[in-house]
């Protein structure tokens, strides 16, 4: 079991903001402070041989932030892709992304699915980000579909069960997560991931994302594999 690494892990990565109030900094300073964090989590994940990697970038309940700082998270995807999609094609990442699209500005949208398309046919990690996502949202959509389905005769409801409702999720053809991390200090699920957790393995951390790195995803990951091992003894 030593070696037994998720082959998902999901992680709400909490406490951007705070991080850089308690440093003098602006909010947004704290979320590009997060940015950075993320790479190294990216760069742990493959050296771990984590399959896939959901981080959660917005949540559907953002938009109440103060205006500058969600026009600032519109703002970032733009600014990581256009220098981190070269890096993250030699590396042979696969980005995917989880949330409704629709509502996010032009900008913000064609880089997330520019990046989505750059690196379709890339077979190395996946990176899903989590954008404008929420999981209620998620299930809500997938009913949508499948009542669509149903009015079409494309489906009878004999047929829907959870693998149909798990085709019309977000995160279709991803596995579930194995183990979900939340950084920053609070111990809720924040609608984030609600249908694909129901048996994750959750993990809660004080540090603000910021300051999360490789060796404390190690940890979460040695927390994870001592779950597993328990379930033998």
């Amino acid at each position: 079991m030593e070696n037994c690494v998720p082959k998902h892990v999901a992680i709400m990565m909490d406490g951007n903001g705070r991080w850089g109030k308690q440093r003098g900094l602006t909010r947004s300073e704290g979320h590009y402070a997060g940015a950075k964090a993320m790479e190294k989590v990216i760069d742990a994940s493959i050296e771990m041989g984590i399959g896939a990697l959901t981080l959660y970038a917005f949540s559907s309940e953002n938009w109440s932030r103060p205006l500058e700082e969600v026009n600032y998270l519109m703002h970032l995807p733009v600014k990581f892709f256009k220098q981190k999609l070269p890096e993250f094609q030699r590396r042979n990442i696969v980005v995917r992304i989880s949330g409704n699209l629709d509502a996010l500005p032009k900008r913000t949208k064609t880089a997330l699915m520019e990046a989505v398309y750059e690196t379709e046919n890339n077979t190395g990690l996946i990176v899903n980000f989590a954008f404008n996502y929420g999981g209620r949202g998620d299930i809500l959509q997938a009913v949508r579909q499948i009542l669509q389905k149903l009015q079409d005769e494309e489906l009878n409801f004999t047929q829907v069960n959870e693998q149909v409702i798990q085709q019309c999720l977000y995160t279709k053809g991803l596995p579930d997560p194995e183990l979900v991390i939340r950084t920053g200090g609070e111990k809720r699920m924040s609608n984030f991931l609600l249908w694909q957790s129901s048996n994750a393995q959750l993990y809660f951390t004080d540090t603000y994302f910021p300051d999360f790195n490789g060796a404390l995803l190690e940890k979460a990951v040695r927390f994870y594999q001592g779950k597993q091992t328990e379930v033998f003894v």
